[in-house]
């Protein structure tokens, strides 16, 4: 498969509300690894920039009738008249060869503020839908995504059989109904499990760890995105 030779494109869209958290600093690593490897890196840091995560009807032209938010995104789109900020993000991310969605596991799901943001802007008729298929006929075919994760577990806790349960059921949701289903290719998750309960040592070896598992992601052959 023949790769494209401009410099790739990654976007992280980051949702912790402590900026000296562990989960940040995971973050900034990654960013700074996939920078050192030649990506142009943008990030998204949904909480310093007071994301609006609520998916309502008052970002939509007037309806008359019930309010079908897929329905509205699928006419902003054609009529171009989808919200600035949505479409501002949108943008990024339609150029971005690869997404790394970075959060803390919060109830085994994403944070509010991160699915608020899946909801606004993997908008109907941008990345599915419309003119565009679902899975790998989306708009995202050809692109790469992975998560970026820390818990509050142990790595023992969610094997399977473990007290919590297997990580791969919690995460199933994000990366077949999400990220697969607008056309991603999902790569293996990067978790640390269990900041909190780590000596500082433990977390360093822990950021040495995740910067390898991204050098690797960024070493990876990357296919061009479909056209259209």
């Amino acid at each position: 498969m023949s790769t494209s030779t401009a410099a790739p494109t990654a976007l992280i869209v980051h949702a912790h509300p402590e900026p000296h958290s562990f989960s940040t600093a995971q973050m900034t690593a990654a960013a700074r690894t996939l920078s050192e490897a030649g990506y142009r890196v943008e990030i998204v840091d949904l909480y310093a920039e007071g994301w609006a995560p609520v998916l309502g009807r008052d970002e939509f032209a007037p309806v008359d009738g019930p309010f079908k938010p897929q329905a509205e995104q699928l006419r902003a789109v054609a009529d171009g008249t989808l919200d600035a900020t949505v479409r501002a993000h949108l943008d990024r991310l339609l150029a971005a060869d690869l997404l790394v969605l970075s959060f803390p596991l919060w109830w085994f799901s994403l944070p509010a503020v991160l699915k608020g943001w899946i909801d606004r802007v993997f908008v109907m008729g941008g990345v599915f839908g419309g003119q565009h298929g679902l899975f790998e006929q989306a708009a995202l075919a050809g692109r790469r995504a992975m998560l970026l994760v820390t818990t509050g577990g142990s790595r023992e806790s969610f094997q399977p059989g473990g007290m919590l349960g297997a990580m791969d059921d919690f995460l199933f949701h994000i990366h077949r109904g999400m990220l697969e289903f607008v056309g991603y290719r999902v790569l293996a998750p990067v978790i640390t499990y269990g900041p909190a309960h780590l000596t500082e040592q433990e977390r360093a070896a822990a950021l040495d760890a995740v910067r390898e598992s991204v050098a690797l992601v960024a070493a990876a052959p990357r296919a061009v995105p479909a056209a259209g």
